[in-house]
């Protein structure tokens, strides 16, 4: 059964709003791909628009007592309910990045105190020790992969080797820094 803009329309959601489950699995199969669509335009991500489509069934299932045949049909509710919970969800979304990038630069800095410091201090020399017991080449292509904030590809055309050669060495030498760093640890 399509769902039109006449009364058998109103006669389906009427029995949703009795709590028919028949009913509201044929206003879902008929509405859920205009539904999602609405939904994917707004937010731009499948998982959302699926949540999204989610919610809006479950509104329809609670609301669909409400649902007042001559301000509009059907199709056109449905439509609203989703576009205001995708906006809705857009907006949730840019609130929390704009919540956790004022937190980043509201947060006091973290102040280390003197155990810290020397915990901090032990680490450090114990990874410079490890790294004077890698190869030249292990130890300078971790450096510009580590320290420098190089990639693999940029590390590989820094020292003029082929990427394989400098994925080998980076990651050959994080081997060998785990195993001495593990070592010193126990």
């Amino acid at each position: 059964m399509t769902i039109v803009n006449t009364s058998p329309g109103a006669t389906l959601l009427d029995r949703v709003a009795s709590g028919d489950q028949s009913a509201f699995a044929t206003l879902y199969d008929d509405l859920s791909p205009m539904v999602f669509g609405i939904a994917k335009r707004v937010v731009r991500d499948t998982t959302h628009a699926e949540e999204i489509t989610q919610e809006v069934f479950v509104d329809v299932w609670r609301l669909a007592a409400r649902f007042d045949a001559g301000r509009g049909n059907i199709r056109s509710w449905v439509a609203t309910i989703a576009h205001r919970r995708a906006v809705d969800r857009v907006r949730s979304e840019q609130a929390h990045r704009d919540r956790d990038r004022a937190e980043m630069f509201t947060a006091p800095p973290h102040v280390s105190g003197p155990d810290e410091h020397t915990v901090d201090h032990d680490a450090q020399q114990r990874a410079a020790s490890a790294l004077d017991m890698l190869s030249a080449p292990q130890r300078e292509a971790l450096e510009l992969a580590y320290y420098g904030g190089l990639t693999h590809v940029e590390v590989a055309d820094r020292l003029g080797i082929a990427l394989g050669t400098a994925k080998t060495r980076i990651r050959d030498g994080l081997l060998r820094l785990r195993a001495v760093l593990g070592e010193e640890a126990v």
